[in-house]
């Protein structure tokens, strides 16, 4: 089906820039979670699912989607095997994602965020594009072969990579300030944060496994 499916999570959500995703993207789902039902709530936006525990809601907010409005809702004890940002991942899997946006991951608790980033790859395992964006950061992964990058058309001037959870071999980043060539990378190894392009276009390269790639700018 191939929808552009936009997730509010629970994390930083600006509001400038998050209304200015969602004004402009057209046909899209829109799933609040948990917390993040507060701000579409504030702005008056109607989801099309609402998933999580409601442990981190006002009660009359969850009372008005329970009570008020026609939006499915997929609640969820708290004790429970997978985060609300996960969960809500795999919804959207479910109602034919073909892109995944998601808002509020980042921000706040570091142990969400880590959560939030590897929740990527269960899509990414699934051939869907899923990234993280807030207003400095887009991160997504990307596997073994060849990602090319053009300056000015990434988010911006900054990249890191980083290993998900395995060696990567043969790793190679050329038209970089800070070049590799066939290199072997290690899961707590930070060579890789922060590099900036030298040339026009920047590829990285590498045989196996997945790599998380953050492209970042400065406010």
């Amino acid at each position: 089906m191939n929808k552009k499916i936009v997730i509010i999570s629970g994390g930083e959500l600006e509001e400038e820039f998050v209304l200015s995703i969602l004004e402009k993207e057209e046909n899209q789902y829109v799933i609040g979670v948990d917390k993040g039902m507060e701000f579409l709530y504030s702005h008056q936006i109607l989801p099309n699912y609402i998933v999580g525990d409601f442990d981190s809601v006002k009660e009359e907010i969850g009372d008005y989607y329970r009570n008020e409005t026609d939006v499915p809702i997929r609640e969820f004890n708290p004790v429970k095997d997978a985060s609300d940002t996960e969960i809500a991942i795999r919804l959207a899997m479910t109602l034919g994602a073909g892109e995944i946006l998601i808002l509020g991951a980042t921000g706040g608790r570091i142990d969400h965020l880590w959560a939030n980033v590897q929740s990527l790859a269960i899509p990414f395992k699934a051939g869907i594009n899923a990234v993280i964006m807030d207003r400095q950061n887009k991160i997504r992964l990307i596997g073994g072969g060849e990602t090319h990058l053009k300056k000015g058309e990434t988010y911006g001037p900054y990249f890191s990579v980083f290993p998900l959870g395995e060696e990567v071999f043969g790793f190679s980043i050329k038209g970089a300030k800070y070049p590799l060539t066939n290199h072997t990378l290690i899961p707590y190894d930070s060579l890789c944060v922060s590099n900036q392009f030298q040339e026009d276009e920047v590829t990285i390269s590498f045989l196996n496994g997945i790599v998380i790639l953050m492209e970042t700018k400065d406010r």
